[in-house]
């Protein structure tokens, strides 16, 4: 039987993750993922599929970001009825994080179309509500690390720690075809060694083929023990001169990395200790998963937990859940610290905080995550001396801090290493069939891959639908 891959989002991109696969007459979804772009270019992506949802025969979900699992509920709407495989601690994740999803865009939609009704042009429709949302998670079922399943008569998957975030996967399909056998692994996202709550990365062996993400495949981080020093450095010089530190943060996982390691500067009195908030419901829920899911996190971090030391537990933290508490933060000028989403500052009460605060020059906006083109935190980064925030251009005058050392992501040593150690002892040396680079921007793909192809392997980055042949 032919055995192929369509590519169908986070090719040469970072976002929108979904990979076709298609043994004979089963069809196999890796992850679906919801692109993130203007939004012209969010509808137009999201709702064109160059495939029948009605047809996939299963879905094996990686992990609970929006660009790996956002596009399910639109998907399920357009006649997707198979089962979701993904562990226990993403399905409760995904639940919170799609229905996150749900919401904003019946936010989105209700704004657009103020401005659609006086200018006569048509009203738009969330891409899902809510309420759809809620209903996705339905057809999840949970599968442990390591546990083999069956798929259909001839292909079985295992879903391997990822280390990325909790609860994510590194998945592997075995695909019989008669008398020969082929063994694809799927490597997007890839976490990183020694991250502070998460286990090490699980490597896959004997690959023929790997779908690999290429985020940092031109960059090296820093190591992640120099996180908290330049926390320390960075958050002690704010508090300094009278300024509010403002950490846009993704919800899911980097929020929880840096309560984990304020905690630990507080504990050693390394930092001032002032008020500390995390200024979004849907982290407050998430980190409460983390309490829940213990198991997902590495050794250290459930030995604390035992001993009655909960790191997400802080006398100077406190989770904001209603709006008029989060507006409040804005007419308090005491030194503090927020913590809020959105990441790369698209949306979410971030952007509200940095309207009130990015023009004080005593002020600092500590970036502890990726941010991609053409968004605002990319702007901030870059140091824009003006940015617009609700369409309106403020000077950037607050102090400008990143720490990379924070990336969940594998970087470019962590990448290369994981290539040569996916193949058993006695074959180390020898190419894979081929690697196919995907959720990095095109530069940084081609990076990796020149590097992988000077190493003798055979490296493919492929372009968004294409479909490739693997035997």
């Amino acid at each position: 039987m032919s055995i192929k891959i369509k590519f169908l989002g986070g090719a040469k991109t970072v976002t929108g993750s979904s990979h076709l696969i298609t043994a004979g007459k089963t069809e196999i979804l890796l992850d679906a993922g919801l692109f993130q772009g203007h939004r012209d270019a969010f509808y137009e992506v999201n709702t064109t599929f160059h495939y029948n949802p009605r047809t996939i025969k299963a879905m094996v979900l990686s992990h609970a970001h929006i660009d790996h699992c956002g596009n399910i509920p639109n998907l399920i709407k357009q006649g997707l009825r198979c089962k979701i495989y993904t562990t226990s601690a993403t399905k409760d994740l995904a639940d919170l994080m799609l229905i996150d999803s749900g919401k904003i865009q019946e936010e989105d939609v209700r704004y657009v179309n103020k401005v659609n009704r006086r200018i006569n042009i048509p009203l738009r429709k969330p891409l899902y509500t809510a309420k759809e949302a809620s209903r996705a998670t339905k057809i999840f079922r949970s599968i442990s690390y390591n546990q083999k399943f069956c798929i259909a008569k001839d292909i079985c998957a295992t879903i391997l720690d990822a280390g990325h975030i909790l609860g994510s996967g590194t998945v592997v399909l075995d695909i019989k075809d008669g008398q020969n056998s082929l063994r694809l692994g799927y490597a997007v996202d890839l976490g990183r060694k020694n991250l502070p709550l998460l286990e090490n990365p699980v490597i896959p062996q004997g690959l023929d083929y790997l779908i690999m993400e290429s985020t940092y495949g031109g960059r090296l981080h820093r190591p992640i023990e120099e996180a908290q020093s330049k926390l320390r450095e960075a958050i002690s010089r704010a508090v300094r001169r009278g300024g509010k530190v403002l950490i846009p943060s993704f919800t899911l996982e980097r929020t929880q990395e840096v309560i984990y390691f304020l905690n630990e500067l507080l504990k050693d009195k390394l930092i001032p200790s002032v008020p500390i908030y995390v200024d979004s419901p849907l982290a407050t829920n998430i980190t409460g998963l983390f309490e829940h899911h213990l198991k997902f996190l590495n050794v250290k971090t459930r030995q604390a937990f035992d001993k009655g030391d909960n790191p997400f537990e802080l006398l100077n933290l406190r989770f904001i859940r209603e709006q008029k508490e989060s507006k409040a933060l804005n007419f308090d000028k005491r030194p503090m610290i927020i913590i809020a989403g959105s990441g790369m500052c698209e949306s979410g009460r971030m952007l509200h905080h940095l309207q009130n605060n990015i023009e004080d020059s005593r002020n600092m906006i500590l970036v502890v995550g990726y941010m991609a083109r053409d968004t605002l935190g990319r702007r901030i980064v870059e140091k824009n001396p003006f940015v617009k925030i609700f369409g309106v251009e403020y000077e950037l005058n607050a102090e400008v801090v990143v720490i990379n050392a924070f990336s969940g992501h594998a970087d470019q040593t962590e990448l290369l290493d994981f290539v040569s150690e996916c193949l058993p002892a006695g074959q180390a040396g020898l190419p894979l069939k081929r690697i196919f680079l995907v959720h990095g921007e095109p530069e940084q793909s081609q990076i990796l891959g020149d590097i992988l192809v000077q190493k003798g392997q055979n490296v493919h980055i492929p372009d968004k639908d294409e479909e490739v042949l693997l035997n």
